[in-house]
């Protein structure tokens, strides 16, 4: 079994707290009418209760007198509407469209890679260097003046990697956010993303999409000792080290800049995925001034926005679920789980992860 498939299972539980603003895998909130699929814990589809596998609350939502039921009269219910369901074929649609809509992605000849070794299933735990050589053989720096990419490289030296220990967010560093996130929302990407899910009633605004964006990505909660030492975009794209192991860091430019400087030790990859162009995925095995990442998949290539749309994205539709995707007619899955732990203004609850995970 993959390593990220063990900690899918084990991690579930992070997924089960609803919010005013997203879905819960064991609740029926703004699922109304969601297709069946075997992989949701319980079901919010019209069958379920014939067919005996509905959530608890699907009555209370969806019944008579429910949100669902608000909908079908014409109420905008938000999140917790049927209206707002995003469905496994529009995640599929979408995701083809976010994927032709990444112009700052790396081009042919922008990225050169050196995988090495491929580790068997008996072997990514084992912490044994079985590449000699460097990752990147070779990288387009030209990439990294793109505003969204030098905005996003500001970002990476704001934070402490070990959990525990509080984070202290400048006046600076709440502008480089602001000007990150100002950035990303130029691009064509990510308006996309904005107006499928302004169509959804999820958002009324850009303005409160914003808001959402930095509140579920920059807003800080502990991870250990009662500190606020963490926050979704540290984990994800910055990475952490948490009990002697890299715990997130799930981003290609972190991981260059760092081989670069040499504190990353590329080991080895267990899984390269079947893209002959930008962004590719991997699955790979590394230190980290010697903590080590058993398995830190990866997209390779992609612009910042496309990561961040793509797993705001999943993290909206699929929280503590398997979000099904196509890239280039591929198909792949993104991980998302929601932080249970608290909870930001309104009900709104932080990123705990997000990650690609093989098909």
């Amino acid at each position: 079994m993959e390593p990220w498939i063990l900690l899918l299972g084990a991690g579930i539980a992070l997924g089960c707290v609803s919010g005013h603003l997203y879905t819960a895998p064991d609740s029926c909130e703004g699922r109304c009418g969601e297709p069946f699929s075997e992989e949701d814990e319980c079901h919010c589809h019209r069958e379920c209760d014939t067919e005996r596998n509905c959530c608890e609350d699907h009555e209370r939502h969806c019944g008579p007198g429910g949100e669902g039921a608000e909908d079908a009269a014409g109420a905008r219910a938000g999140f917790s509407s049927s209206r707002a369901s995003i469905t496994d074929q529009e995640l599929l649609q979408l995701s083809e469209q976010l994927y032709e809509l990444d112009h700052n992605k790396a081009r042919p000849g922008d990225i050169a890679l050196n995988p090495q070794h491929r580790a068997g299933p008996d072997e990514t735990g084992d912490k044994r260097d079985r590449s000699p050589q460097p990752l990147y053989k070779f990288v387009n720096e030209e990439l990294f003046s793109k505003p969204t990419y030098a905005s996003f490289i500001k970002l990476l030296d704001n934070y402490q990697r070990a959990t525990g220990r509080e984070e202290e967010v400048t006046a600076e560093e709440l502008r480089e956010q602001d000007h990150f996130l100002e950035e990303v929302m130029k691009t064509e990407l990510m308006k996309k993303l904005f107006v499928f899910l302004q169509g959804k009633g999820r958002y009324s605004s850009e303005q409160e999409f914003l808001q959402d964006l930095k509140e579920m990505w920059f807003g800080l909660y502990s991870r250990g000792d009662g500190e606020r030492d963490s926050s979704g975009f540290e984990h994800v794209f910055s990475g952490e080290v948490k009990k002697g192991k890299v715990s997130g860091f799930h981003n290609w430019i972190r991981f260059y800049l760092l081989e670069k400087q040499e504190l990353v030790n590329y080991f080895s990859h267990n899984f390269n995925g079947p893209w002959d162009s930008f962004p590719d995925v991997l699955g790979l095995q590394f230190s980290w001034d010697g903590f080590y990442k058993e398995v830190g998949s990866a997209f390779i290539g992609s612009s910042p926005e496309f990561e961040l749309g793509l797993y705001s994205l999943c993290f909206l539709a699929r929280p503590g679920r398997a979000c099904h995707l196509s890239l280039g007619g591929h198909p792949l899955s993104v991980q998302t789980f929601p932080w249970s732990k608290a909870t930001a203004s309104g009900g709104r609850r932080f990123i705990a992860t997000a990650y690609v995970m093989s098909p």
